[in-house]
């Protein structure tokens, strides 16, 4: 792979991979995308992943950089003189809190999440509930400001909105409103894909949507 080459191992529809695609969106990194087909993983991704052989993987200068949260922390360090802001605030304890939000959105959102389209039934009732009561405690967190941290578009924004997109699933899939219970959540997701960096970044929720049956069909839910 050729010096200061930059290129990004990811699924068009994984919330995690559009994190990546964001942060180096913000950052204006020209990058090279390689679509992986999850249920036949490519011999780069498993070379370069290979404790979890999961996407996305950011390469840079051929060396490899794992994990959706720790890919946007790098990027924002090493391209941390382009023409934009820090993902990372400056002030150690709103950096602190912003890698706390993050994490909350991996340990609850994505989890709940994941179960929502996995699951059926009473399962899937628990997920919803689940997804919502930690939409609620975002949207507390959120307030009345811009951006979870403040004015600007940052770490724990990054972590969260790819999962908006998902959102039109979630709600078919249950058959509830995430607008109903969390309007300011909505309305911060809107105001998100206002930005290019964002907008060309994540999947359309439609064909999201699609993709989820798809996946349903294929492990047997329906």
């Amino acid at each position: 792979m050729a010096a200061n080459k930059v290129v990004l191992l990811d699924c068009h529809f994984s919330m995690f991979g559009m994190r990546a695609r964001i942060a180096l969106a913000e950052k204006g990194v020209d990058y090279e995308y390689r679509e992986q087909n999850l249920f036949d993983k490519s011999a780069l991704l498993l070379e370069m992943n290979p404790v979890h052989k999961k996407i996305p993987v950011l390469v840079h200068n051929g060396k490899p950089v794992c994990e959706s949260m720790n890919i946007v922390e790098y990027i924002d360090e090493v391209w941390k003189n382009n023409n934009s802001s820090s993902l990372l605030p400056s002030d150690p304890y709103q950096r602190s809190q912003a890698r706390f939000w993050a994490d909350f959105v991996d340990q609850k959102v994505a989890d709940a999440g994941k179960r929502m389209w996995l699951k059926k039934g009473e399962e899937q009732e628990a997920a919803k509930k689940e997804l919502l009561d930690a939409l609620k405690l975002l949207e507390g967190e959120l307030g009345n400001k811009r951006y979870f941290g403040g004015d600007s578009f940052g770490f724990a924004d990054v972590a969260l909105v790819p999962f908006y997109t998902w959102f039109y699933a979630y709600e078919n899939l249950g058959n509830f409103s995430i607008e109903e219970h969390c309007p300011k959540l909505i309305e911060w997701g809107k105001r998100c894909v206002q930005k290019e960096s964002v907008s060309k970044s994540l999947s359309d929720p439609h064909k999201t949507y699609e993709f989820i049956v798809g996946l349903r069909k294929k492990f047997g839910i329906e």
